[in-house]
């Protein structure tokens, strides 16, 4: 069906017609995750690959300048990196872009027919070559974690031609490796979206392909499951702000893009996913997602669009009566969630290294 609608419309149809009950003030956690891959479309070059690096450490600066969330915190963007694609130069370039405050990476893999241990293998390497960057999260025993996106959208052999990945107890294999959480969906109009939808939850392998079809909320005093990842959604549903011949709803998937910018009617409509952990629907999580390095997509992610939008943020979520906004990486995004878990109170923006430590880049 068009949009992938039959896989993701029961679900969305269900989470709708059961809004929390919210008191107090709002607290919004605002993470862009990026897909950021600096060979596409560069015909593997890796001049113009630096170039775009070059790019991002000029103007992003420019794009952060003054704009401070609730906690005195700049905008910043969580830069996936295809680990296929690791290039040395490439990546001491983008750890200098992190270390002048432009976000975390973490970990985006495109991979085809491959087996349990040939992933697990691609992911430790990539793994590795991150950490050895100092580009990774850290864990209560010091070793490296990291967030992932899946390549394609394939996530637990998800295609339904079954491309694009080709292992089918994925949760389990990243999990293994270090993974904190995954970051992949929403993928709509992509077959590969997944029937849960604008939820954090945990999933288990079942032995089938797409097992993240399925899975248990993240609620306040519950419990990590040892044999599950965490899965954290972007919001997906229907844009009636933007409407195709003025009659029709566009599909509005979290994604910035240069066609389609963020805006403030936008930001409403994500608000209204309402993504919370179950008993704390007064943080609300927003997981947006970008081809950061696209180059129609980086000459709108490196303007004034993008300026505006954060500076309406901050001036629509100043003082003790409106929403709070918090610009979060994925890594502290998980961190919160984490917290909220828990039982943690008070301000959402403390938590940001509560389970998973910030990178020490080298």
């Amino acid at each position: 069906m068009i949009k992938a609608m039959d896989l993701w419309l029961p679900g969305y149809m269900a989470r709708k017609r059961i809004p929390p009950s919210v008191e107090g003030q709002t607290h919004i956690m605002l993470a862009i995750c990026d897909h950021f891959e600096p060979y596409h479309q560069a015909d593997g070059s890796q001049k113009e690959a630096l170039r775009r690096l070059d790019c991002w450490q000029t103007e992003f600066p420019k794009i952060q300048e003054g704009l401070l969330d609730t906690d005195g915190r700049l905008p910043r963007h969580t830069f996936f990196f295809p680990v296929e694609q690791y290039d040395r130069e490439v990546v001491s370039r983008l750890a200098e872009l992190c270390q002048a405050g432009a976000g975390e990476v973490e970990i985006h893999l495109h991979h085809e027919g491959d087996t349990p241990d040939s992933l697990k293998n691609q992911l430790e390497k990539g793994r590795d070559q991150l950490a050895s960057h100092g580009l990774l999260g850290i864990s209560s025993v010091g070793n490296p974690v990291y967030g992932f996106i899946h390549g394609n959208w394939a996530l637990c052999n998800s295609h339904p031609e079954g491309r694009a990945c080709g292992v089918d107890n994925e949760l389990s294999v990243l999990k293994d490796t270090g993974c904190y959480a995954d970051f992949t969906m929403p993928s709509a109009p992509d077959p590969c979206q997944s029937r849960k939808v604008n939820s954090i939850y945990y999933s288990r392998d079942i032995g089938t392909p797409r097992a993240h079809d399925l899975g248990e909320d993240v609620r306040v005093g519950g419990r990590t499951p040892e044999d599950s990842l965490l899965l954290v959604q972007g919001p997906l549903g229907f844009n009636w702000y933007r409407r195709k011949a003025g009659i029709l709803p566009r599909l509005e998937n979290a994604d910035l893009t240069g066609a389609n910018p963020p805006t403030f009617d936008r930001f409403r409509l994500w608000k209204k996913a309402r993504i919370h952990v179950s008993g704390r629907p007064d943080w609300i999580f927003i997981k947006l997602h970008t081809h950061g390095c696209k180059p129609s997509n980086m000459n709108m992610l490196l303007s004034e669009t993008m300026r505006h939008f954060y500076q309406s943020l901050a001036t629509s979520c100043s003082g003790n009566s409106v929403p709070s906004i918090h610009f979060v990486t994925a890594r502290e995004m998980t961190n919160i969630i984490h917290a909220a878990e828990a039982g943690e109170k008070g301000v959402p923006g403390q938590f940001r290294d509560y389970r998973y430590r910030a990178p020490v880049i080298s």
